[in-house]
């Protein structure tokens, strides 16, 4: 197996347009490396160069303790999967996942035993005769997984996979390729816009926008602990709620003013160089309680607010809020259901709440 070192790498198409920043990152070996960012924000073109499918402008790419710049994608030990799946349509599963092992030569028996070893380990034993026109979306997905499995590369690198299945599948596939990680032990770098996969899979998350790296973390520390107001927006559903106000002092408390709500901060070090200057706090959905059912609140401040809607989820409710100046988003507990344009008294819990500079939309710290 191989560890991944990304460094420094940019990539400018002939056109001009600059698609990767000094991007810098590591893949240690046996990690699963998640790139996860919107759409159009390089990190597709990263993985396709790190595949060599894509030249590099400047920077290096080191797999193992070679770099590979200049190596063919052949060459450099890795298997893609892509989301289109490109299986052969002419082809049987069995051929399909063979392909790769005839052109290099292996034999027969060789061949017979990797294709079917990696079946079972995918629960596709039956499928082998079948063309890939007669599967579903997930029998074809586990096929191109398959494919890549036999040829027991250095490196997995997967093209946002799963984005062509529907929900309950996804979720279900989510977790095969996290088994199939634990069962191979072996390198994975994958990429997604879809945040949810990259909290419950990775176990790095590297967080793009613009083609520059805002974050690199593991998934609790990006959650918990956002470095700016994109990473902190961009991970979490809902997304989390943006409050502006003014930091004041009041009676010896620091105070966080919205102009509608006048509450104390938990963070009183933290904001005491803000003092009568704007800032930006985020509290994320769940850190906001009908004030009924608060007990889970460490610093819990109360605030007045009108129910908009109420998107009732089964096990929760999803509750849109407004004060005069703020819209907010609430998981409430199936305890109680708002009702529409009711006044709701909200408990903030000000010990979970975020602070950012609004200049520079950095998590203040």
């Amino acid at each position: 197996m191989a560890k991944v070192d990304v460094q420094g790498v940019d990539k400018i198409f002939s056109n001009g347009f600059h698609a990767v920043k000094n991007v810098s990152f590591t893949a240690e070996d046996k990690e699963f490396v998640i790139l996860v960012g919107p759409s159009g924000c390089g990190k597709s073109t990263t993985l396709r160069m790190i595949a060599g499918l894509e030249d590099i402008t400047s920077g290096k790419i080191i797999i193992g303790d070679r770099i590979v710049n200049d190596v063919p994608p052949k060459n450099r030990d890795i298997a893609m999967v892509f989301q289109n799946y490109a299986l052969y349509p002419h082809m049987s599963v069995y051929d399909n996942m063979a392909f790769a092992l005839q052109l290099r030569k292996h034999n027969k028996g060789q061949i017979d035993q990797m294709v079917k070893e990696a079946a079972e380990m995918l629960e596709i034993s039956e499928l082998l005769d079948r063309k890939p026109k007669e599967l579903s979306g997930g029998q074809r997905q586990r096929v191109a997984l398959g494919r890549a499995i036999v040829r027991k590369p250095k490196v997995f690198l997967f093209d946002e996979p799963l984005s062509n299945l529907d929900a309950k599948l996804r979720v279900q596939m989510r977790a095969e390729i996290i088994k199939l990680h634990k069962k191979l032990d072996t390198t994975m770098i994958y990429v997604t816009h879809d945040q949810v996969e990259a909290m419950t899979m990775a176990d790095k998350i590297v967080v793009m926008k613009d083609g520059v790296i805002h974050q690199t973390d593991n998934p609790l520390n990006i959650y918990n602990m956002p470095i700016n107001l994109f990473v902190a927006g961009f991970v979490g559903s809902p997304s989390i709620n943006v409050i502006k106000g003014r930091i004041v002092k009041k009676e010896g408390k620091i105070m966080f003013d919205e102009g509608s709500f006048n509450i104390e901060t938990a963070n009183p070090e933290l904001l005491s160089r803000y003092i009568n200057q704007d800032i930006i706090m985020g509290i994320r959905p769940e850190d906001i309680y009908d004030a009924e059912y608060d007990t889970m609140a460490e610093y819990p401040q109360r605030i007045e607010t009108i129910c908009e809607v109420v998107e009732p989820m089964g096990n929760e409710f999803i509750v849109f809020l407004e004060t005069r100046f703020t819209k907010l988003i609430a998981r409430f507990d199936p305890k109680r259901i708002p009702r529409l344009d009711e006044k709701i008294t909200v408990t903030l819990d000000m010990k979970r709440v975020h602070y950012f500079d609004p200049e520079s939309k950095n998590r203040i710290k």
